[in-house]
């Protein structure tokens, strides 16, 4: 120890670099395990949901008899097995039981669970119940409700500035309309899935898939009765989330949790895709009533908006997504007058929960199709009415929620992109060969995203981290965040790896548990690696500012001399291998462990007012998008997909290329073939994958052109000043809506907004073709 050594050039995997998934080879292999790989003890008995099939009901009771008496069953759980509080509302409000108790409000709504020794005896025996209700009247969608008379499920928000409602009659010209924008089932890979092990006294251990191990944790101490110390929940990675499981696997660890300390046995559910695709919430439908004033060059004077949405038979996260639609209502562009108001509707459908961009995407689509508008009445292309709208200068730089937009680079952004895909001659040549009539006809877009980040209820913008260095120089990261796939444990990784200049491989990423890091956020808003990112740096720097005490103590430096280069520590003028050294701290009884915090800096919002900063900082993006259509169809294929996306100083260019490639897809999906549909007797019909079609790798554009904006960088001291990618670029599969609205619109010369509604189909693309061919 002590021996000089050669500095080498660098780490190897620090931040700022490409690094592939820490986990990608187990993924492609097989080798990575999930919950259902975890090894059942013997004596694990099974759980299933025996499910509603009636939309809206009185409970009278349910016949239980032949379920007991099936084969292998072990017993019943209903409400009445409850020891604890019969809720797992996400927000409290206590709207949300386990398991009804008087009412039935949706089709394939759980009402018990069987326990057997096998998942198929289970299965199979909760088939047998004999449920006793009387029939209710039902509404599936927001309109029905709102005719029905039908309640808010949750507080209602309306966001106003300036005086829309006297301004809009004075406006130069004025178009209203409504627009359905379709929901999305989020269709991950592994679905819900709980596996409980009992303990003595009020253990219990929770393996599961969810976004959000504290709120795991407090459901199931709230439902069994106990404090949260009793509940330890772990995530080791799910194989997909996008919202669908912050809020949704609260009720299988919960049913897990129950069996398990009830018998006294390990307990896994693991629902099948019909049922974990009936019984868990999706993105929130929504149909929105909008009008907008503009003048002759399309500037906007003036914006109404009412935002219905179907939120389900219970308030979930209802609340904060409906509000979040109308924070992004305005997309890019400055709106001198506006008011808008949600109207989050209850129905009589599974509750709708999380999905990737909390209600944002559905304020976008309903800002883009108001610049369609304006386009089409004055003649104009779409792109030139939305660079005239665009956020920028002294007095149009203030949100519809009173926020100032610092920080827009969408000029630039644009017109690289605009440069890049060559829209203009593009669009020109579309034109051209759609004037020459024929079945197959072509539309281009380009559209922006400017997408606020940051929860926008305050208290979960926090985060916790724990970092150990063991005594031989290996480091040992955990966090609250939790990975389903999107490489938050290697950036968090690479940015503990920066900071002690150590190799990537020098560290080891465990499971997300709520043993080590309490009371964490979920891991959702995009926010993952800004929160624990920034967690984990801070743990970092006070085991580091130990250390260098420890230095100068020890040789009598100062703090100056005393630097971390890369795999080694130079004090003074010796250099020490960081192995060596961390042996000769923990020689002098140096603390080597930190539990680091952060907080996010400068937000507030007061929701009564409407008014505040909920937002640290805004990312950016932009995609082009050329489709073709069959006119005597409605079949089209997305022909070429230009995309420039903002990351700021990217921790991992590779990993946040790939979000953005999948997050175009999934939203291309939302937009186009992911429908949802109902039967009059309020049963969901798409409820597998043979009934529900997500983009295959056959529906990718032709061509696909993604970019990083690598000239950007956040204003804001952020993590190494990067940006969230998880949701932004969601949005980017608006351009092909966009696109496919041209198409549309050609066949009529571009006069009338198609006035697509969403998911737009092919019946829906085949519907306003022929429609505008007979207008």
């Amino acid at each position: 120890m002590g021996k000089n050594m050669t500095q080498s050039a660098s780490i190897k995997g620090g931040v700022n670099t490409d690094l592939r998934h820490d986990s990608a080879i187990k993924h492609v292999s097989g080798r990575a395990e999930y919950t259902d790989d975890i090894p059942e003890p013997i004596g694990t008995l099974h759980a299933y949901l025996g499910v509603s099939n009636v939309a809206h009901a009185t409970l009278n009771g349910i016949d239980l008899e032949a379920v007991r008496a099936a084969p292998g069953v072990v017993g019943v759980l209903t409400a009445a097995d409850i020891p604890g509080h019969n809720d797992v509302s996400p927000t409290g409000r206590n709207d949300e039981p386990v398991f009804p108790t008087e009412k039935i409000e949706f089709h394939g709504q759980p009402l018990f669970a069987v326990v057997a020794d096998t998942r198929d005896n289970a299965r199979r025996a909760a088939e047998r119940a004999v449920v006793d209700c009387d029939v209710l009247r039902h509404a599936l969608d927001p309109i029905a409700a709102q005719d029905a008379g039908y309640p808010h499920i949750t507080d209602n928000l309306t966001l106003a500035r300036g005086a829309a409602e006297a301004e809009m009659p004075k406006a130069t010209n004025r178009v209203a309309g409504r627009m359905s924008i379709g929901g999305q089932d989020h269709m991950y890979l592994e679905g819900h899935i709980a596996f409980a092990i009992p303990g003595e006294d009020d253990d219990v251990i929770v393996h599961c898939s969810t976004q959000h191990p504290s709120e795991a944790q407090h459901m199931v101490a709230h439902v069994l009765g106990v404090p949260s110390n009793a509940v330890v929940v772990n995530v080791r990675r799910m194989g997909g989330g996008f919202g669908g499981k912050e809020s949704q696997m609260n009720l299988f660890c919960v049913v897990a949790a129950m069996a398990a300390k009830k018998w006294n046995v390990p307990v896994k559910i693991r629902p099948d895709r019909d049922q974990d695709m009936t019984a868990t919430g999706k993105r929130h439908d929504f149909v929105v009533d909008y009008e907008v004033g503009f003048d002759n060059d399309g500037r906007i004077e003036a914006v109404k908006g009412d935002f219905a949405a179907r939120c389900g038979w219970s308030s979930d996260l209802s609340g904060p997504v409906t509000d979040r639609a109308l924070f992004h209502a305005d997309n890019a562009y400055f709106y001198p007058h506006v008011k808008l108001v949600s109207q989050p509707m209850k129905t009589n459908t599974v509750s709708n929960t999380a999905f990737r961009g909390f209600g944002g995407p559905q304020g976008v689509v309903a800002a883009e199709r108001m610049i369609e508008e304006i386009a089409y009445a004055l003649g104009k292309d779409p792109l030139e009415v939305r660079k005239a709208n665009f956020y920028g200068g002294e007095g149009r730089d203030l949100t519809p929620y009173h926020q100032q937009v610092e920080d827009n680079i969408l000029d630039r952004l644009i017109g690289e992109l605009e440069d890049t895909s060559e829209y203009q001659a593009r669009r020109q040549a579309i034109l051209e060969h759609n004037a020459k009539g024929g079945i197959i006809r072509k539309g281009i877009a380009l559209t922006p995203v400017k997408f606020g980040i940051s929860f926008t209820a305050t208290w979960y913008n926090q985060a916790g981290a724990l970092v150990h260095v063991y005594n031989d120089g290996s480091i040992h990261l955990n966090h609250g965040g939790t990975e389903m796939g999107q490489g938050l444990n290697t950036k968090v990784a690479q940015v503990v790896a920066e900071a002690f200049q150590v190799d990537f491989d020098t560290i080891k990423i465990t499971k997300t548990t709520t043993e080590k890091v309490p009371n964490t956020s979920a891991t959702a808003a995009s926010s993952g690696s800004d929160l624990n990112g920034m967690a984990a740096l801070n743990a970092c720097d006070q085991i580091k500012e130990r250390l260098v005490a420890f230095a100068v103590e020890e040789w009598g430096v100062s703090a100056d001399e005393v630097e971390f280069q890369p795999n080694q520590v130079r004090v003074g003028s010796e250099v020490f291998a960081f192995g060596d050294f961390v042996k000769r701290a923990y020689m002098a009884r140096v603390q080597l462990s930190a539990a680091g915090f952060y907080k996010t800096p400068k937000i507030h919002w007061d929701r009564a007012a409407g008014k505040g900063r909920p937002f640290y900082y805004y990312a950016y993006g932009a995609a082009c998008s050329e489709v073709s259509i069959d006119t005597l169809t409605g079949e089209y294929v997305i022909d070429r997909t230009d995309i420039l996306h903002d990351v700021g100083n990217s921790l991992n260019p590779i990993l946040d290329k790939g979000q953005v490639e999948g997050a175009f897809i999934q939203g291309m999906g939302w937009m186009t073939t992911e429908e949802l549909w109902w039967d009059d007797k309020g049963a969901l019909r798409t409820h597998a994958p043979s009934t529900y079609k997500i983009p295959l790798a056959s529906d990718r554009p032709r061509i696909f052109n993604v970019n990083l904006a690598d000239w950007s960088e956040n204003r804001e001291l952020t993590i190494k000043r990067s940006k969230a990618v998880g949701e932004p670029p969601f949005m980017l599969g608006i351009a092909v809506l966009e696109a496919l609205s041209m198409a549309v619109a050609s066949v009529a010369d571009y006069k009338t907004c198609p006035r697509l509604d969403t998911p737009a189909t092919p019946e829906r693309v085949l519907m306003a073709v022929e429609q505008l061919k007979g207008a």
